[in-house]
């Protein structure tokens, strides 16, 4: 199973985001220096994020980006399929029933193995990620992180986080 960077991406800024203060923010640029990753790729990815309610993103001078719920109810299936789409990652296109050896559709009755087997394997990898919480992500870091790796993440956090006033409006 290959997953595009993206699905990285979002995963750590989910988990960044999971250590700004009450409703604060952070700026996409902000997130994509952190990460050394371009803006506008950036950008891309948190808006789908955004779009599966995922993230919510605020508008105006302190705006930026949060989680829209707690992370504890946000799973590692919520993110991978908010940036990869929710279509199997193995396709069947029946090519059993093609070329010299097609034979009438008659012989094609049961399920192609392949496709059932793959299906199978896809059902248990969504299993195991649906049952890991983007809490428990960040829980394990801060257990098991390096401590200067923990520090600078949650130094870049203070230093970049926007406290909200009150409830803003969404779009950022």
């Amino acid at each position: 199973m290959k997953l595009g960077e993206g699905v990285e991406a979002a995963v750590h800024c989910a988990a960044m985001l999971a250590g700004v203060e009450g409703g604060a923010t952070l700026s996409g640029a902000a997130m994509a220096e952190a990460f050394g990753l371009s803006p506008s790729y950036l950008l891309k990815h948190l808006n789908m994020l955004s779009a599966a309610r995922i993230l919510e993103s605020v508008s105006g001078p302190a705006g930026g980006y949060r989680l829209a719920r707690p992370a504890e109810r946000i799973t590692l299936l919520d993110i991978v399929l908010a940036v990869e789409g929710r279509e199997p990652a193995f396709r069947c296109g029946e090519i059993r029933q093609r070329g010299p050896v097609k034979l009438d559709a008659s012989a094609y009755i049961k399920p192609c193995g392949i496709n059932a087997a793959m299906l199978k394997a896809e059902r248990a990898y969504r299993t195991a990620l649906a049952e890991t919480k983007l809490s428990d992500i960040v829980a394990t870091y801060a257990a098991e992180g390096d401590p200067r790796s923990l520090a600078a993440s949650c130094a870049f956090v203070a230093r970049h986080q926007r406290p909200q006033k009150s409830s803003s409006t969404k779009q950022a």
